[in-house]
């Protein structure tokens, strides 16, 4: 076992990663640590050359990465190799910081270049024929579908953050939404007139009082913790995405970051600024986003009722 690993682990946990964060930093360093068994290296005498290795390690088939039980005749892209190398250069810059022995500076753990693949952007009036195909349902999963759509995009939220969306994160008045994003910091989004009514209409529909903002209307009805496994996943968002976009014969693949990017896009189009749109994709929380742009809050505010291009469209 790698030395302090527990205590890095809770470090993290103390400075606010989040519990996904720290269980993928664990099974990253875990591999390591198997690594370094396999290869019969102590950890004290770890140096460049075995992070050479490491990295040729990574990119071999039959590798156990995943749960340490079967090698893996998968290979791994630039992008997954590099989360492990990241992960194991936290760790040492823990060790660094605490005082304790290490082997190498984490510079030295150098990330391989990725290919950066620029997704296809949807025409606008794709986009707008994708978000009102649901229009025309009559039904309670039409409502739910559109107010989905024309929230993503509405707000670029990430569909992790919308997903985990409740009830009572909602204010249609000032419409806007309280989204628990990563790390678990909480920051205000705005709606648009159009996102805002889907929303009315659909919680309007509603009959039940469970908590998720979007819930499944399909398979056993589940009452318990306020109809938490009510709530649909993120696949099921995909879903949604991926039915109206056949619907509409879409000429490219659709997800839910389409509308994410579309967001953004179009928004810079018309005109907005560039700052104020890295403001409304909130990267950062809101509290730590105003070090560096309160003087762009009135800016940020304006910017989208007056760029988001479906603002003319009511």
């Amino acid at each position: 076992m790698l030395p302090h690993i527990d205590d890095f682990l809770l470090n993290l946990q103390a400075n606010h990663y989040s519990t996904a964060t720290a269980y993928n930093y664990k099974r990253h360093l875990e591999v390591f640590d198997h690594f370094l068994n396999e290869s019969g290296v102590q950890f004290d005498k770890v140096n460049r050359r075995t992070i050479t290795y490491y990295k040729a390690y990574l990119a071999s088939r039959g590798r156990k990465t995943e749960g340490l039980s079967n090698g893996s005749d998968k290979q791994l892209g630039s992008k997954s190799i590099n989360y492990k190398l990241t992960a194991l250069r936290v760790y040492l810059r823990y060790l660094i910081g605490m005082g304790y022995p290490y082997p190498l500076l984490p510079e030295a753990v150098t990330l391989l270049k990725t290919v950066q693949k620029h997704a296809q952007v949807a025409e606008f009036s794709d986009l707008v024929r994708l978000i009102e195909a649901p229009a025309l349902e009559s039904n309670i999963i039409g409502r739910r579908d559109k107010a989905i759509l024309e929230t993503l995009f509405s707000t670029g939220l990430r569909v992790s953050e919308l997903v985990s969306l409740n009830r009572h994160q909602t204010d249609l008045e000032r419409q806007e939404l309280g989204v628990k994003g990563k790390g678990n910091k909480i920051r205000v989004v705005l709606l648009s007139n159009r996102a805002a009514q889907s929303l009315r209409r659909y919680l309007q529909s509603r009959q039940d009082y469970f908590k998720p903002l979007f819930i499944r209307y399909s398979g056993a009805v589940d009452i318990q913790n306020n109809g938490e496994k009510m709530r649909l996943t993120a696949r099921s968002i995909q879903n949604v995405v991926t039915k109206y976009a056949k619907r509409c014969g879409l000429p490219i693949k659709a997800s839910p970051h389409t509308l994410r990017q579309g967001f953004a896009t179009y928004l810079a189009e018309e005109g907005a600024n560039p700052a104020a749109i890295q403001i409304l994709l909130r990267h950062e929380s809101l509290e730590a986003a105003t070090r560096y742009v309160h003087a762009l809050d009135e800016q940020t505010e304006e910017a989208h009722p007056k760029y988001h291009p479906l603002a003319k469209h009511g």
